[in-house]
């Protein structure tokens, strides 16, 4: 089970980091600041560039808080996915870059502060005896 979600994880990395980013240049494909594009899909890509250098590093990690991380990142994929295809290729109008912005600081959140915490609950619960 662990490593067919670990597998699912993965596909999902890769599919949302290259769907979000080829929404991302979509949508700003008007803009006339090229550079700030590459910056912009640079935000976008990080949290599944973060989480293809956290794969590599969580053999060493509790199966449970391996398979948190897994579930994060095929959130965050649908999600970002969800929301940059709702903005790039809804009806016209003046796409927020606020999206842009806040869904990587939302996928960074998740993945630094609910990953540990579920490290933490795991080993709390493991250390509780029942009676």
């Amino acid at each position: 089970m662990s490593d067919r979600l670990h597998g699912t994880a993965q596909v999902a990395a890769v599919v949302g980091a290259v769907g979000s980013v080829a929404l991302t240049l979509y949508a700003g494909r008007n803009n006339n600041l090229p550079l700030v594009m590459v910056l912009i899909a640079g935000w976008v890509f990080a949290p599944f560039f973060g989480f293809a250098l956290a794969s590599r590093i969580s053999s060493r990690w509790s199966s449970a808080t391996r398979a948190a991380l897994d579930v994060v990142i095929i959130v965050i994929a649908i999600a970002s996915l969800t929301l940059y295809a709702r903005d790039a290729l809804g009806p016209a109008h003046a796409k927020r870059a606020a999206i842009y912005v806040a869904v990587p600081i939302v996928a960074w959140l998740l993945m630094l502060i609910g990953v540990p915490l579920t490290a933490v609950i795991a080993r709390r619960s493991r250390s509780v005896q029942i009676p």
